[in-house]
């Protein structure tokens, strides 16, 4: 082969690069290049051993199950994702994959469309972890995202309560919901965040929400994510326009999706979930051992209040609920970073998972030693 047919597209990769002035272009272009080289494919994961959620399901006599879904990668520290109300995990984390990946398995969990129940989730999360520790031999960090955050929160202080550890690497918690009180102040009469003006209408009348309610709520969400993806100084530096076109067409349909029964289901489960404030059970703390990270945006007036009982709890106690916590505000974009902004504001929530994860790395190498 002549030499100037294999120099030729050395050079026109060279003149790529050089137009990239900003690191984070570059990455971009890297990154999606592997995405298109190896596409995302998380696949359908069942879990062997159900003994939780088989008892659970008995006792609340349902049968709900949130779908899990997994890559394998052949690291050590293995990422177990919830995300919030909507998008999907498997949206929610789009451009953390290949941070994920890199050191280890990712597991999915999805809620199911149709219906919701706080029970029977944390019981898949307990067999899931079981089986992560016992058939891979493995602990995994439990990545929550907003509700999603909650829900660990949820499964922690449940199993602080009955004194059931599971082994876990880290926790990390970004932008966290975990009462209704961090959206809803039901003290005013219009609510003062985009996500309780969507969740309002739910509580106004004692038979719950009608269709359009429902309808109401999906346009909220709706536009609270094109809110993000019209900014379009943020989006260059993060996505092609391929990739937010098919992110923002798979978000769409998950919100579109959910009905109004898993609507309704879900917002009763964050109305269930107590205040960390009042989980104040010395002989039930802390809540976990292992190393925590709670990451809030620098903005998240559009989603938490200003009295968010969550965040009032962790900023004056973090230590009693978890003595190895870190708190830290998400900020530096070329935008003020808002709740829970995994995507369009990837660079500044990346910079510190990534000490964390080095952090749980080194830990893991000085127990071995």
């Amino acid at each position: 082969m002549p030499a100037t047919r294999l120099i030729v597209p050395v050079l026109s990769t060279l003149a790529t690069f050089t137009r990239l002035s900003h690191p984070n272009n570059l990455h971009t272009l890297l990154r999606s290049t592997g995405y298109k080289l190896r596409p995302p494919k998380p696949t359908f994961y069942q879990i062997q051993t159900t003994e939780n959620w088989d008892k659970c399901a008995r006792d609340n006599k349902l049968s709900y199950k949130a779908k899990i879904f997994c890559e394998k990668r052949l690291g050590n520290i293995p990422t177990i994702v919830l995300g919030g109300f909507v998008p999907d995990s498997t949206e929610q984390v789009y451009l953390m994959r290949g941070f994920f990946l890199r050191r280890g398995s990712v597991y999915y969990i999805n809620y199911p469309e149709g219906s919701f129940s706080l029970e029977l989730l944390c019981a898949q999360i307990d067999d899931l972890v079981t089986e992560i520790n016992t058939k891979h031999h493995q602990n995994p960090i439990i990545f929550g995202v907003s509700f999603g955050a909650g829900v660990v929160l949820e499964w922690l202080k449940r199993n602080s309560k009955i004194k059931t550890s599971y082994c876990i690497a880290g926790v990390v918690l970004v932008s966290p919901v975990a009462c209704l009180g961090d959206v809803l102040d039901k003290t005013q009469v219009k609510p003062s965040t985009l996500l309780g003006r969507a969740l309002k209408p739910y509580f106004e009348n004692i038979c719950g929400v009608d269709q359009q309610g429902v309808e109401r709520a999906r346009s909220i969400f709706m536009k609270m994510f094109e809110a993000g993806a019209q900014n379009k100084e943020c989006i260059a530096a993060v996505m092609t326009a391929e990739e937010i076109n098919v992110l923002k067409d798979k978000v769409f349909r998950t919100i579109q999706g959910i009905d109004l029964k898993g609507s309704s289901e879900r917002v009763l489960a964050i109305s269930e979930m107590k205040p960390l404030l009042y989980f104040a059970d010395q002989k039930s703390l802390p809540l976990t051992l292992a190393p925590v990270l709670i990451l809030y945006a620098e903005k998240e007036s559009a989603v938490l209040c200003e009295n968010s009982p969550t965040r009032l709890a962790l900023q004056s106690n973090l230590t009693d609920y978890f003595p190895n916590g870190t708190m830290r505000v998400v900020s530096g974009g070329a935008t003020p970073v808002q709740h829970a902004s995994l995507i369009f504001h990837y660079f500044q929530f990346l910079q510190h998972l990534t000490l964390f994860y080095r952090t749980i790395r080194t830990r893991k190498f000085s127990i071995a030693a």
